[in-house]
C-alpha cells in the first residue's frame, strides 16, 4: 500500500487531493496534516512514501518543516506552493526537496510529478561494466553504488548519485543542462535547469569541491557541466 501525506492549511485541499489521486492510483491511502508539528510526527509514526509539502503553513512554514524533516528523513518530499517563484523553488531544492508543484494543479499532473519522483528513489542507476572510477582520492564504486572520498563513505540522495554516475562516465566531456535533466529526471523536465545546477551545488558540497578552484566538476557557462578527466 502506497501511503502519500499532504501538509496543507487547507482541509478542502488535502481532501481534493485524496478523492483525486484514490481515483487513479489502486492500492494508495492519503494521509493529511494541516501544520508542521503534525506533518513532522506523521513522518515518524506513518512513515509515508513520499509528502506533499504546501510552503505557506501557518506558524512553521514548508521550508522550516523540510529543514527539520531532512534531520531524520529522507522521504521523497514534493513542494507545494501558490507561487511561481524560482527563488522558492531553489530554496526548497537546496533544503532538500525532490520535486516542485505550483498550485492551482491538476491531478494528473501532481500524480506525474509523484510517480516521477518515486522512480528516481526507487530505479538504480544503469549498471556498469566498470568496477569503478578513481579521480584523486575520490572513488565511484558502480557495481555497490558506493562514493567514498579519501576512503570513507559519501552519502548521496539516489538523484545525486545519477547525476555523479553521468557526469563521471562521461569525465572529460562536457554534458549540456538537457542530457543531464534527460537522464536524470526525465523529458518532462527538461526546462528545469533550477535542478541541475542545485543538485551540482549540492554534489559540490558533499565532495568539498570549489566551484572556483574545481578538482571535480567544472562548468562550462550557458552549456553545462563537465567532470574532469582523472590525472
Amino acid at each position: 500500500m502506497m501511503r502519500i501525506l499532504v501538509v496543507d492549511d487547507e482541509p478542502d485541499l488535502i481532501e481534493s487531493v485524496q478523492l483525486g489521486l484514490t481515483l487513479q492510483w489502486r492500492e494508495i491511502e492519503v494521509l493529511g496534516a494541516t501544520n508542521g508539528d503534525m506533518a513532522l510526527e506523521m513522518v515518524e509514526r506513518e512513515a509515508p512514501d513520499v509528502v506533499l509539502l504546501d510552503i505557506g503553513l501557518p506558524g512553521r512554514d514548508g521550508f522550516d518543516v523540510l529543514r527539520e524533516l531532512r534531520t531524520f528523513s529522507d522521504v521523497p518530499v514534493v513542494m507545494l506552493t501558490a507561487r511561481d517563484d524560482a527563488m522558492d523553488k531553489v530554496k526548497g531544492l537546496e533544503l532538500g526537496a525532490d520535486d516542485y508543484v505550483t498550485k492551482p494543479f491538476n491531478h494528473l499532473e501532481l500524480m506525474a510529478r509523484v510517480r516521477a519522483v518515486l522512480r528516481r528513489h526507487d530505479m538504480p542507476a544503469p549498471a556498469s561494466r566498470t568496477p569503478s572510477f578513481h579521480s584523486g582520492d575520490l572513488e565511484v564504486d558502480f557495481a555497490r553504488q558506493e562514493v567514498r572520498l579519501g576512503g570513507e563513505r559519501v552519502e548521496l540522495t539516489p538523484t545525486e548519485y545519477k547525476l555523479l554516475y553521468h557526469l563521471v562516465r562521461n569525465a572529460g566531456h562536457v554534458l549540456p543542462h538537457a542530457t543531464l535533466l534527460a537522464k536524470v529526471w526525465g523529458r518532462d523536465y527538461m526546462d528545469e535547469t533550477d535542478y541541475v545546477r542545485v543538485y551540482i551545488r549540492r554534489l559540490r558540497d558533499k565532495l568539498g569541491d570549489d566551484p572556483d578552484h574545481p578538482h571535480f566538476i567544472e562548468t562550462e557557462r550557458r552549456l553545462g557541466y563537465r567532470f574532469l578527466a582523472p590525472r
